[in-house]
Parts: C-alpha cells; structure tokens; sequence
C-alpha cells in the first residue's frame, strides 16, 4: 500500500521560512526511477495549484511562477529515494494554504496534479502580516 504523509507546516510571519517534508511510503523503486513527487496548495476558495515538483527520473524540477526564487527543492543527502523536502523562504501571506504531497510512477506530466494518484492529508501554512 502507497502512503503519502506530510509534516512542518505551521505559523509564520511574512518574511520567515519553513520547511515541508514528504515521505512516501510503498513505491518499489526501481533502478530508473521512473516516479516523481510533487508539492501542490489550495487556499480557501481557490483552485489546487502546484507549487513545485520534482521527477527523479531525470532529476527534472517544476517551480510555479510565484514562487521562483523563494521555494527550492534541495538536492543534497537529506534526500532519499522516498522523501522530497520543500524550502519555503522570504514567505508571505498569500502562500497561506493548505500544502499536499503527491507522488506516482511514471507520471505523465509530474508537473500537473492530474498525473497523481497518492495524496498525503495536507499540512496548514498560515503566513501572517
């Protein structure tokens, strides 16, 4: 059984930082790794979006525009084949939202929601003013 689970949301002022992380569970991985892992957000009232994805299979890595140059994906030994870390940085009010993790095998866009079948429950981020 594939789980999904995200932590590290939480409270923060505008300018701060936080740190997500997303551990899946129950993918067999294999020597291609032909999967990738995707964070997305919804606000209140308003469409899922993605935030960034990453696809290990090329090392491929999806930033929305209105994040860029404040989010990262950090590639460095805190990643395993299971886990996918977001760095949320220079934060403000309107990152406020519920954060998913998603993952799946061989994603036909890992850059779209719709290529994922594993959700994780959510984590809150509120961004205060």
């Amino acid at each position: 059984e594939i789980h999904v689970a995200e932590t590290g949301g939480g409270l923060v002022q505008a300018g701060g930082s936080l740190r997500l992380s997303c551990v899946v569970t129950g993918f067999t991985f294999d020597e291609f790794d032909d999967y990738a892992i995707g964070w997305f957000r919804q606000a209140p009232g308003k469409e899922r979006e993605g935030v960034s994805c990453i696809y290990r299979g090329d090392g491929s890595i999806y930033y929305a525009d209105s994040v860029k140059g404040r989010f990262t994906i950090p590639l460095d030994n805190e990643h395993t084949k299971n886990t996918a870390i977001l760095q949320m940085n220079d934060l403000k009010p309107e990152d406020t939202a519920v954060y998913y993790c998603a993952a799946d095998e061989r994603p036909y866009e890992y850059y779209s929601g719709s290529s994922y079948d594993y959700w994780g429950q959510g984590t809150q981020v509120t961004v205060s003013s």
